[in-house]
Formats: C-alpha cells, structure tokens, sequence
C-alpha cells in the first residue's frame, strides 16, 4: 500500500485528490494539512510513501521547505501539485529535491501514475513540462531559470509583474537593504541595467504574459 500526505492550503483541493485516491486499492491518504512548514513533523510521524504538496504563486518559501525536507530526510519523497505552466517552475521544484512536477490540469490517469513512479523512487514530470523542458535545454540555456537561484528568480518575477519594491520586502520578509542586493545581482546576471528591459527579459522567456 502506497501511503500518501497531501499538503495544500485549500481545503477543496485536498478534498478532491483524497476522493480520487480513495478509489484506488493500492494509495491512501493517511494524513493532511494546509501548512508546509509541518513537512518534518509529519515526516518524522508518519513515514508516508509520498508527500503530494500545492506550489502556488508563493513558490519560493514552499520549495525551500521541500528542499530542507529532502535534505534532512533523503528517503522522503515529494510530488509538486501546481497551477504553474512553465517549465523553470518545474525545473526548480527538480532541483530543491522534489521528484515529480504534475499540473493541476493534468488527467486523473497521470496524477496516479506520478503517485506510483514516485513511490517507486523514479521521477516524473507532466508530459507537456516534459517537453518544454527538453525544447529549453536544447534552444536556449541561458534562460533566467538557469542563472539565478530560486530566491533571485522569484523576485525577478514579482519585479516583472510590478510589484512595487517594499511590496516584496514586506512579503519575502527580507530588508529593504537585502532587496537592494538582490537588485544589483538580478541587473549583473541578467545583463540589464532598467526595469523596462528586465520586463522584456521576462516577456521574453515567458516568466510573464501581456494578459497578466
């Protein structure tokens, strides 16, 4: 029997990925929360096959709770839920130790699948990340997701989006000092010098759309 965690701050979602996973003979949903700090605490608990854990906008602070996860217990293995379409997403949930990348829009059929592989210990990602990852490696390496850390690149998208500076501070709980930082260390690894072309960059590599 395959043992299952589920981690997402709505209650709906939860309740729906437990419905379809309690059709199945072989998964069960043996715990849950809407919190991801409790990662350890259940760990240590619990011992589940997989922890299946929402990514949503606030990407930052959920994959590094996943990679300290990982970290300390490298038998622990995460599957990434989200609603985020591109692939750097992906690529960084990779990276902080996750071992699957599914879309909330993928089929009933692949989110079991991904359940399985994982618990298997194999990766796996959404057939359509999948792709977009491997059209990445091969036409463009030098894309933001590739030069700047996980806390870089979440605020260069908040930048790209125009939130305005302090709004980040406030929100990634750092200084108005470290965010001037990270400023200076965006505008050197990515080759820009204003906040139009750092705008361009992020049109450009998809980190934003104009219908946003």
């Amino acid at each position: 029997m395959i043992t299952v965690i589920l981690v997402d701050e709505h209650h709906v979602v939860r309740a729906g990925i437990k419905r379809l996973i309690e059709e199945q003979n072989d998964i069960l949903v043996i715990a849950e929360t809407n919190q991801s700090d409790q990662l350890p605490a259940l760990y240590e608990e619990y011992q589940p096959d997989v922890f299946i854990i929402d990514m949503n906008t606030a990407y930052g602070s959920t994959l590094n709770r996943v990679n300290e996860l990982t970290m300390t217990y490298p038998s622990a293995r995460v599957m990434i839920f989200s609603n985020l379409p591109e692939s750097f997403f992906a690529n960084e949930a990779i990276q902080s130790g996750a071992k699957a990348y599914i879309r909330k829009t993928s089929t009933t059929e692949e989110l079991l699948l991904a359940i399985r592989s994982v618990a298997a210990g194999k990766t796996y990602l959404s057939v359509d990340i999948a792709e977009k990852l491997a059209l990445k490696n091969v036409a463009d390496e030098q894309e933001p997701s590739t030069i700047l850390t996980p806390r870089e690149f979440e605020i260069f998208r908040l930048l790209a989006e125009g939130m305005e500076v302090e709004s980040i501070a406030k929100e990634l709980k750092i200084s108005l000092k470290t965010m001037a930082n990270y400023q200076t260390q965006l505008k050197q690894k990515l080759n820009i010098a204003t906040p139009i072309q750092l705008v361009r960059l992020a049109l450009k590599h998809h980190v934003i759309t104009l219908n946003e």
